[in-house]
């Protein structure tokens, strides 16, 4: 049997049964009788006015070639992109790895919106992005949209929206995949199956990475119950696409995922998982619409162990949450030089936690708890293109309907007696947000550009009423908090000449209302609080040239960014919001002689910024160099190196009164990547 057919005959029952087509429908190459069918696999196209707003695109071979092979490294491309602490995937709790931009971070929550294939990855319960499950050589693009939204889904994309476009058949080949490892020993595995299916493709792809990991502890802080950062992670992806006319197809996507990690000290393992499936259905003729639905069940654990006796002081031993969601978007025929969205969306997160608190005394059971609730959000968005020659004007709105409801807290000691049992007030209500913008071709290479924004994110039900410890200071959660808000302007200019040279310059200001932040109010004690406001104010540029074999990209993003405080929060009215560097930059270097050949690299720098609110702990400022070289062995067979911080810089990821974490030391890898 010929190798594709043989392929069809394995993916092609596994797809079908997925979307519930036959297999072979429509499986007539040299008929050309009929209308030409053409399916993409991506949602609506970007209407007229997206450049509007700062958008930036990563393309397939810029995420390929990300010297971690991670998406989180890609990500870092993004001028004012940020996660809450300097540790990937490998070497952070999961549930410290929320996505921000333009500095509005300050707790471990995602202000920014991450769509993977439309559908939000943000957990249900505590609002990180499992980054590990996201494997770049899944992707065929990103587009990063920064400031608030208000079109689908805006209701969490505060500081902007990050979409991620899954590669359709075509673009993957019917087989890839690449193996590697570095000099510790550590291995990155990933395969891709994929094929033309009739009309439609399917795609099946595995991803594994493990190891040992590195010392996050410095040396001179070591003991023997410390822990190199362990990792082992895997996700299994399984994508369908059928067209059910010659303007309609159906896209089917179901992803689980498992990851665990030691962090610190042995014993102090975590753990998050998750089993997504959506189907998505989309429209491209006269009136085109997009609808969307999506399932999530996800669950996350972690042991903490005490810093002083290094034993188990703590055991979230099980924290299952569902999300539950979708959207209507329809785009009908309003006329030449108009775009029209009309839809609605809805995004259900329900979750509770199970933790275990431990004596590091006796081992004993001091105490039980039991904690959580249900978010709900329904949004009715509209927005309007209209292109006047080379201007384009386009406004937009959205009403958010939300609850809070069913929070309860309960805690038992260790003999089982009943010590609290809190059950929360129900709250809902409306919150409203805007944006519009216009963009102004000034010739064929020159755009002016400007926007002004809202934007609305609902607490996490882990702010709303999970307690944490990181020792020796404790967190405590707050049932009462407020959705934060956000107003925005911005203005820029974009200069794009032929494929040679790509030129952004944005400046911003931006405030976020009731922001979310960990305030001090005792010594070692901390809780969720509403402050004034995260006021952030900067410039973003990023640019790109092409020089025959030689490429130059790079992105640069100041943030003068202060938290305004009163009552408890006064004491850090005017500091930099925890987590916050002002100066971001990066820049990558390539040549690429031939189409298989690339060796490129990477120079990074974040600047200082401070661990807490109070602005008593420094993180320094680290710049790292990265690189990566890939070159053929032969048809379909490629030698892969990289490199990460290879001038071993010391990344400090946390420090807490001189107990520090360290990010990624220097690491080489090598390995062979297929492609058939």
């Amino acid at each position: 049997m010929p190798e594709g057919k043989h392929l069809t005959a394995i993916v092609a029952p596994t797809v079908a049964l997925l979307l519930g087509v036959p297999a072979h429908a429509e499986d007539r190459p040299n008929d050309t009788s009929g209308p030409v069918i053409v399916v993409t696999g991506r949602g609506l196209d970007e209407t007229p006015a997206t450049p509007a707003y700062d958008t930036q695109e990563i393309g397939r071979e810029s995420i390929l070639s990300a010297p971690s092979g991670r998406i989180e490294d890609v990500l870092s491309s993004v001028a004012g992109f940020q996660q809450f602490r300097r540790s990937d995937s490998r070497s952070a709790n999961p549930s410290a790895q929320g996505a921000t931009l333009r500095a509005l971070g300050g707790n471990a929550s995602s202000r920014a919106q991450v769509l993977l294939d439309g559908v939000p990855m943000t957990d249900p319960f505590f609002g990180y992005i499992p980054f590990s499950a996201i494997a770049p050589e899944r992707l065929a693009s990103i587009r990063v949209t920064r400031g608030g939204g208000s079109g689908p889904f805006g209701a969490g994309a505060l500081a902007g929206t990050i979409e991620l476009t899954s590669a359709d058949a075509d673009t993957l080949g019917t087989f890839g995949g690449q193996l590697l490892a570095n000099d510790r020993g550590e291995t990155e595995a990933s395969a891709t199956l994929a094929s033309n299916l009739g009309s439609g493709f399917g795609v099946i792809s595995g991803r594994w990475d493990r190891g040992k990991g590195f010392w996050t502890t410095p040396r001179d802080q070591r003991v023997p119950a410390s822990a190199r950062a362990a990792y082992d992670a895997w996700s299994v992806q399984l994508r369908g696409v059928a067209p059910l006319s010659d303007s309609v197809e159906l896209q089917a996507r179901g992803l689980a995922y498992r990851d665990e990690r030691t962090l610190r000290f042995d014993g102090a393992d975590s753990s998050m998982e998750g089993q997504d499936a959506s189907l998505r259905l989309v429209g491209r003729g006269d009136w085109q619409f997009e609808v969307l639905g999506y399932v999530q069940a996800r669950n996350f654990t972690n042991v903490v162990v005490s810093s002083t006796r290094f034993v188990p002081v703590l055991d979230q031993r099980n924290t299952p949450a569902t999300g539950l969601g979708g959207k209507i978007e329809l785009r009908p025929p309003v006329g030449d030089g108009h775009v029209l969205r009309l839809g609605v969306d809805y995004r259900k997160s329900d979750g509770e936690l199970y933790e275990t608190a431990l004596s590091a005394f006796s081992g004993a059971v001091t105490a039980r708890r039991n904690a959580g609730g249900t978010n709900t959000d329904l949004g009715l968005f509209v927005e309007h293109d209209l292109t006047l020659g080379n201007l384009v004007l386009t406004a937009g709105g959205r009403a958010d309907r939300f609850t809070i409801r069913d929070g309860f807290y309960t805690e038992r000691n260790g003999a089982g007696a009943l010590v609290v049992d809190n059950s929360f007030a129900n709250r809902s209500g409306w919150d409203a947000s805007f944006r519009g913008g216009a963009l102004y071709k000034v010739s064929e290479e020159v755009s002016l550009r400007a926007a002004a924004y809202s934007g609305l994110r609902l607490p996490t039900l882990n702010e709303l009423y999970r307690p944490f410890v990181v020792f020796p200071v404790t967190t405590q959660a707050n049932e009462g908090l407020r959705n934060e808000r956000l107003e925005g302007l911005e203005a820029g200019l974009d200069i794009v000449a032929g494929d040679g040279l790509r030129f952004a310059l944005t400046a911003f200001d931006n405030k976020v209302k009731h922001a979310i932040a960990n305030v001090t109010i005792g010594t070692n004690l901390r809780q969720r609080q509403n402050i004034d406001a995260i006021r952030s104010r900067g410039v973003e540029a990023n640019a790109a040239l092409r020089l025959g074999a030689v490429s130059l990209d790079g992105a640069i993003a100041y943030t003068d960014a202060e938290a305004q405080g009163s009552g408890f929060a006064s004491a850090l009215d005017g500091n930099r919001p925890s987590q916050t560097p002002k100066w971001v930059a990066g820049g990558t270097l390539a040549w690429r002689p031939a189409p298989e050949w690339l060796l490129s690299a990477t120079l990074r720098h974040v600047g200082a910024q401070f661990e807490d609110d109070l602005e008593s702990d420094v993180l320094p400022s680290a710049t790292t160099l990265d690189v990566f070289a890939q070159a053929p062995l032969a048809k379909g067979v490629m030698l892969v190196l990289r490199g990460e911080n290879l001038a071993g810089e010391t990344i400090v990821t946390r420090n807490q009164a001189g107990s520090t974490d360290l990010g990624t030391p220097r690491t080489v890898w090598a390995g062979i990547r297929l492609g058939f």
